[in-house]
């Protein structure tokens, strides 16, 4: 047994030992009979919140109007919850009052099956009152009840139930997934931190491409993404995509990427393409498809879409610059050894390169640029990509050159030289810029070439 599995049961057994009754519920339950080690435990009881709080003095009341109450024990904190029966939903996500009732009761207000179960810690006998052991065996997300009715109460449930089906990779039973179709809609009722914290969770499950699919065939996308909507169909050059349209070939990146993956790199792979549909052309002459610019277009379509769903902005830079230089990695086998070098040095190099394998697979499959990259990147492993700079705008004062954009072209252009390894020493820096940039007599010659 592990140390938070004891904890819990610690927590249970005070309660049980002042005469009330403690089940573990929920995911908890759910994972433990799926041979999974739960990471957390929530307790359902019938003893009240100020009954619990008098219990363990040190307790939060979060939510005690709902009758729930957070207790620390042991550095591990539990949600223990009174059992409840939910009153009237007037805003899609919370009652407007509970009627603290029986184990039975709050069984019968939970979103799925498999979330309603109860564990007796005490004796090991699981308390189903829902159906929820026969859905688990079967592998099957079905809704407790009527599923409109739950997913009328919560919105949310809509996300969750995509994501618990991504997840366990269950089908979702008919009468739910027909529930969830016909109320997508309301989706747009919920706050957008609600909706984004689960299609990530869904994008970075392994699973994703099903989570996907999910999303798009019960109209949610439509309300997370709707931009998506306009890569399917849109057709592209089949002698580079012999794969399919844009949202053939997004699907497909997605089912590429390795199981383990940064919040950037996965949207910067759905949205890689986003721009496509706006700049699509096709010659009059020879009927080729082009996108030009739609890079560029791409990136500040990625940044206004990703300030909608409120990502934060170390999140939206990293995903922007990937959308950014997607299309410059075919070009990298041509750079200058010094802006090559600049364009590796960048923090997110390593999710820029898992983009571009993956849009390469997804297309023609050559991979020579990525092969290239990467031998350089092992290349440069051991010492600095960009090294310290052999002058700095405060030296070039002390020479005489005064502050200006002069200053800053004279910099860059010695680090280029530095970069490319014409320019070792500071001295050689030095003299370098003396023969370049005469002081009274304005350059001697262009110092960008």
């Amino acid at each position: 047994m592990n140390e938070l599995r004891t904890l819990v049961e610690e927590v249970a057994g005070r309660l049980r030992a002042a005469g009330f009754t403690a089940y573990f519920a929920g995911g908890c339950v759910r994972d433990a009979l799926l041979g999974q080690e739960p990471h957390d435990y929530d307790i359902a009881t019938s003893a009240r919140p100020e009954e619990v709080q008098r219990l363990f003095p040190k307790s939060q009341a979060v939510g005690a109007h709902f009758g729930v109450v957070i207790v620390r024990h042991g550095g591990a904190s539990f949600e223990i919850a009174t059992f409840r029966t939910d009153g009237q939903y007037v805003d899609g996500r919370r009652p407007e009052s509970v009627v603290f009732s029986s184990p039975e009761d709050d069984a019968m207000r939970r979103d799925f099956t498999v979330n309603g179960l109860f564990l007796d810690p005490e004796t090991g006998r699981i308390i189903d009152f829902v159906g929820g052991q026969e859905d688990l065996k079967n592998h099957v997300l079905r809704a407790i009840g009527d599923p409109s009715q739950r997913f009328q109460e919560d919105h949310l449930r809509l996300m969750r139930a995509v994501r618990f089906s991504t997840v366990l990779g269950w089908e979702i039973e008919p009468a739910t997934w027909a529930a969830i179709k016909s109320e997508a809609h309301h989706l747009a009722q919920i706050s957008i931190e609600r909706i984004r914290d689960e299609f990530i969770r869904i994008m970075l499950h392994p699973n994703r491409v099903r989570g996907l699919d999910l999303l798009d065939a019960s109209g949610l996308l439509s309300h997370i993404l709707p931009e998506m909507e306009a890569l399917k169909d849109c057709t592209q050059p089949p002698e580079f995509h012999p794969e399919g349209d844009v949202w053939v070939h997004t699907r497909l990146m997605l089912s590429l990427l390795p199981a383990q993956v940064s919040v950037p790199l996965v949207l910067s792979v759905l949205l890689h393409d986003i721009a496509k549909p706006a700049t699509r052309t096709v010659d009059e002459a020879d009927g080729r498809i082009r996108f030009n610019g739609h890079d560029k277009l791409g990136a500040e379509m990625t940044e206004a879409i990703l300030r909608r769903l409120k990502f934060s902005n170390d999140i939206i830079d990293d995903t922007v610059e990937a959308v950014a230089n997607h299309m410059k990695m075919q070009h990298v086998q041509d750079m200058r050894i010094s802006k090559l070098k600049r364009f590796l040095a960048s923090p997110t190099i390593l999710d820029q390169l898992e983009l571009h394998r993956v849009d390469c697979l997804g297309c023609h499959g050559m991979l020579d640029n990525y092969h290239f990259l990467n031998g350089k990147l092992e290349e440069l492993s051991h010492e600095p990509v960009i090294p310290r700079r052999l002058l700095n705008g405060h030296e070039l004062q002390t020479l005489g050159y005064p502050p200006g954009p002069l200053l800053g072209h004279i910099l860059t252009a010695v680090q280029d030289l530095q970069l490319e390894g014409t320019l070792k020493t500071r001295e050689e820096a030095v003299s370098w810029v003396g023969q370049e940039f005469l002081l009274n007599a304005g350059p001697a010659r262009s110092l960008i070439s």
